[in-house]
């Protein structure tokens, strides 16, 4: 089916394929629908952004529901909203059910500092849902007539970042936080920086030279632009 992403405040990024930028601190979140299923990557940083966004990509998609989570890496921004999908299909990169299980109050703690009200924060930890499929290399997921890849491209931005590979032309990369355009990246104390630049290059062989690379916070970007941020992060760790 034809998606009128403009008229959802969505951007289409190709048949199928689009992404929002949503409001607070800018993290997007990307959608893939096939014949059979429909994934959404991240979830936003409350359960009530969450429950817009699954209104949002039922409003889109003609009444259907998201079949499939990807989570790109553990930060409240991106991993509050997913319990706003009951019945999906929940992957993450290996060993993130486990720290946010042991982690929970720290990602309140934090979603509190940066401004969420104390009540969504505590709401959103307390039903805070952990993958029950992580991994560990590469793994191909079967939307029906759409095949996509969930590749373990970490660490970087944090100990398990999760890209996700869009196959078309031009193939789109949704990068997570290891690729940022609206700002620089950001390296919380969770970040690996040396082994950052190392997980960069693994989303360009990803993608390749002609690909759209889709960072966690900003407007899309090329190959140019994300071997450029890989050079300043590369340079970051030199001195750091």
């Amino acid at each position: 089916m034809d998606i009128d992403w403009d008229a959802h405040g969505w951007e289409g990024l190709g048949e199928g394929v689009g992404r929002r930028r949503l409001p607070g601190w800018d993290a997007t979140v990307g959608l893939v629908t096939g014949r059979d299923g429909v994934l959404l990557y991240d979830t936003g940083s409350t359960l009530a952004e969450g429950a817009e966004l699954r209104a949002q990509v039922s409003s889109l998609t003609g009444g259907r529901s998201v079949t499939h989570v990807a989570l790109g890496h553990p930060h409240f921004d991106h991993v509050f909203g997913t319990a706003a999908f009951p019945g999906a299909e929940v992957y993450g990169a290996a060993g993130l059910a486990a720290l946010l299980r042991r982690e929970a109050a720290e990602l309140l703690a934090d979603a509190v500092r940066q401004g969420v009200d104390a009540g969504a924060a505590a709401e959103a930890a307390e039903a805070l849902v952990a993958p029950g499929h992580e991994v560990a290399g590469e793994l191909v997921l079967d939307l029906g007539g759409r095949r996509v890849v969930l590749a373990n491209a970490g660490p970087g931005h944090t100990g398990h970042d999760l890209a996700l590979l869009v196959p078309g032309t031009p193939a789109v990369v949704f990068c997570g936080d290891l690729v940022e355009e609206s700002g620089e990246p950001q390296a919380g104390p969770d970040a690996l920086p040396a082994r950052w630049p190392a997980a960069v290059d693994r989303l360009l062989a990803l993608g390749g030279a002609d690909a759209r690379y889709v960072p966690g916070h900003g407007a899309v970007v090329d190959a140019a632009f994300v071997r450029r941020q890989r050079a300043e992060l590369a340079r970051r760790a030199a001195v750091s």
